[in-house]
C-alpha cells in the first residue's frame, strides 16, 4: 500500500492503495464516484473514460501511481449541475437507450470538443470509435456532438 495525492474534480484527495490499483477502482471503491463505469476491463469499450489533464483516457487500465498529482475529471466533475453542452445535447436528443456506456461517451465527446470545437462527421467517428454502445445509438451520439459544438459556438 502507498499514499497517493489525487486531484479529482478540482478537489485534493488522498488514498492509500496498492500502486497498481486501476484509477477506475480508486474512483468507485475509495472515493465513491460511481459515474465512471466498468465495462470490459481491458480499455477497449470506453465505459470507464475519464479526463486526465484534459485528455480522454481509459481508467480501467490506468494505475493510480500514473495519475498521482494529475488533474482527474470524472462525469461528476464535468459540470456542477449536469449542464455541460454535451450533457445538455445528450438529454435534448434523447441519446441514451440503456445508458450504461453514456458516461464514457460523454467524457470522450467533451474531450473531442475541447480539442476540436468544430469536428466533421469523420472527426467524430474517428475520435469516438473506441467507445462501444451495445444499443447502437451512434447516429444520435454524432448528432448530439454536432449539436453541442453548435451550442458551444454561440
Amino acid at each position: 500500500m502507498a499514499k497517493f495525492n489525487l486531484k479529482v474534480n478540482g478537489k485534493n484527495k488522498e488514498v492509500d492503495v496498492d500502486p497498481a490499483t486501476p484509477v477506475l477502482w480508486v474512483l468507485r471503491d475509495h472515493l465513491h464516484l460511481t459515474g465512471t463505469k466498468y465495462g470490459c476491463g481491458v480499455a477497449s469499450c470506453g465505459a470507464c473514460t475519464i479526463h486526465l489533464n484534459g485528455k480522454a483516457v481509459r481508467s480501467c487500465q490506468l494505475p493510480v501511481s500514473a495519475a498521482a498529482n494529475l488533474e482527474i475529471t470524472t462525469i461528476e466533475g464535468l459540470s456542477e449541475k449536469g449542464d455541460h453542452p454535451v450533457q445538455k445535447a445528450w438529454l435534448d436528443l434523447d441519446v441514451a437507450q440503456c445508458g450504461y456506456c453514456q458516461t464514457g461517451q460523454i467524457m470522450s465527446a467533451s474531450a473531442l470538443l475541447k480539442s476540436n470545437p468544430h469536428p466533421s462527421d469523420a472527426d467524430i467517428d474517428n475520435f469516438m470509435s473506441g467507445n462501444i454502445c451495445r444499443c447502437g445509438t451512434y447516429l444520435r451520439i454524432r448528432e448530439a456532438i454536432q449539436t453541442a459544438a453548435r451550442n458551444t459556438a454561440k
